[in-house]
């Protein structure tokens, strides 16, 4: 048998394996040089062991972005949520211009708050249904509820208005049942954080946009072209989302009679421990948050002695709070859970209510973006753990009926701290809030390990082969982790 020379490392000279594992193929006798050529003085150092075992991470929020299905999505959402933060706050001030009071301007807010008390038999008909069809269709009959606010004029008109607003609230509601399906349904359970994340972002970062430019359209042109660019929004909506390409199973049929139907939501939300302490925990927080609503014109005004222009201002650096809010929502879940997550955005908005007890233009700035933070916590926080703890089939109704049980207190909020605020001292009541929001936010807290964070694996965003076999909706609702005991992380 014949053997090639020995160099210093005494190895053969034929086909070898190093000492890590690799072959080295068309080589010569000595290690990283080509068959017949003089050795490197430098030997080549293998790959260390480890960093075989340590694969490059992937950031979430761009992988979920990488996903052709999500991304689709994100487009069609992009204009509605354009569209919605253009008409929310021109409709009131639409009613204003035309009226002079400020009651009936507020009135307006009341009406697309009201139907929220429908919130349960909404999410009975979008269960019924399929998600993406469904969305499609909500997003065109939106678009030609619009249509009427195309013949105000004066005065007399104003019941249009208000008819209007309160049908865009029950779509508005139907909207976001029916995207929390929708989400669950093309998202891996690992991304669902990012995804409402992503999401978060971008509708706080048109909060700072969106009013200024409706209201600058309404003062240009008039409240026509406001309903024009929402009824753009959302045809595109739909028209981008009906591109996408999903397999769904048919909805079960009722199983049982339609009040016990309607009313599974509200029994999932009280039978599984994480969602009731959630939305027990976020009810009594956005309770006292809704009276900083009609208080921060109180804080402007007889604390910073501006006029009330001002608080346009103080939105804005809110909004910024948001955008810092949405990017770090993602992180802290997979830190601290969705009930952590939830508890650290109502939290965070104790400190900034009681900094608004001394008015100090500074120090107002800080608390503002505070607040700010904590808004997409406390969306990403219960938006994911409803989505992991709840299965397809009642996705709907438990999306509306979260909706009703928080926005309804903050309704409530709103009016009481409007009527409060001209009989107690404003910074007692915002001292008042700081407390409640810190009770509240601890009382999320202790619970946190009902919730622990998700897995840490992150899926690799693929495009799925032409006849492969989709992804039946059904299996895909075992993944609810709700029916695992509490314990550590998985």
């Amino acid at each position: 048998m014949k053997f090639a020379p020995h160099g210093q490392y005494g190895r053969r000279a034929s086909r070898r394996r190093s000492r890590w594992g690799r072959v080295s193929q068309k080589r010569g006798p000595w290690k990283g040089t080509a068959s017949g050529t003089t050795p490197s003085a430098r030997p080549c150092h293998p790959r260390p062991r480890h960093a075989a075992h340590h694969p490059r991470r992937r950031d979430p929020m761009r992988t979920v972005l990488r996903r052709p299905d999500f991304r689709l999505l994100f487009g069609g959402l992009l204009a509605s949520m354009a569209a919605e933060s253009i008409l929310l706050l021109a409709l009131a001030i639409w009613v204003k211009d035309l009226t002079g009071s400020d009651g009936l301007a507020g009135a307006t807010i009341f009406a697309v708050i009201a139907p929220m008390t429908l919130a349960p038999l909404v999410g009975w008909i979008v269960d019924r249904y399929p998600r993406r069809p469904f969305f499609v269709a909500a997003n065109l009959v939106t678009a030609v509820l619009l249509t009427p606010l195309l013949v105000v004029r004066d005065r007399t008109d104003v019941w249009i208005i208000y008819v209007v607003a309160a049908l865009y609230g029950l779509s508005y509601i139907t909207l976001s049942a029916v995207l929390s399906g929708l989400i669950r349904q093309l998202v891996p359970v690992e991304l669902l954080a990012e995804a409402n994340g992503v999401l978060q972002t971008v509708r706080q970062g048109l909060r700072l946009v969106g009013p200024l430019a409706g209201a600058g359209l309404y003062a240009a042109v008039g409240g026509w072209m406001l309903a024009v660019i929402g009824m753009v929004g959302f045809l595109s909506a739909a028209v981008v989302v009906g591109l996408l390409r999903t397999t769904e199973t048919p909805p079960a049929g009722p199983g049982l009679r339609w009040p016990a139907e309607v009313s599974a939501g509200l029994r999932h939300l009280a039978g599984e421990p994480a969602l009731r302490r959630a939305l027990l925990g976020y009810g009594l927080g956005s309770l006292a948050m809704g009276f900083s609503e009609s208080l921060i014109f109180a804080y402007v005004d007889q604390g910073l002695r501006r006029d009330a222009a001002f608080v346009g201002v103080l939105v804005t650096v809110q909004g910024i709070g948001g955008l810092v809010g949405g990017l770090l929502s993602p992180a802290v879940v997979r830190r601290a859970g969705e009930v952590g997550t939830l508890a650290a955005g109502v939290a965070f908005f104790g400190p900034a209510s009681l900094a608004l007890v001394y008015p100090n233009l500074w120090l107002g700035f800080v608390a503002v973006l505070l607040a700010g933070v904590s808004l997409p916590l406390t969306m990403v926080g219960l938006h994911t753990l409803i989505q992991r703890r709840t299965p397809q089939a009642l996705l709907g109704r438990v999306a509306a009926a979260s909706e009703a049980v928080v926005s309804g207190p903050q309704a409530l909020s709103i009016g009481a701290g409007a009527l409060l605020v001209g009989v107690l001292d404003y910074r007692v009541l915002f001292a008042l809030i700081g407390v409640a929001t810190l009770l509240a936010g601890g009382y999320l807290w202790h619970g946190r390990t009902l919730s622990p964070p998700p897995p840490v694996r992150i899926p690799a965003p693929r495009r799925p082969a032409e006849g492969a076999a989709a992804v039946d909706p059904a299996a895909a609702s075992q993944e609810v982790v709700g029916t695992t005991p509490p314990g550590p992380a998985r």
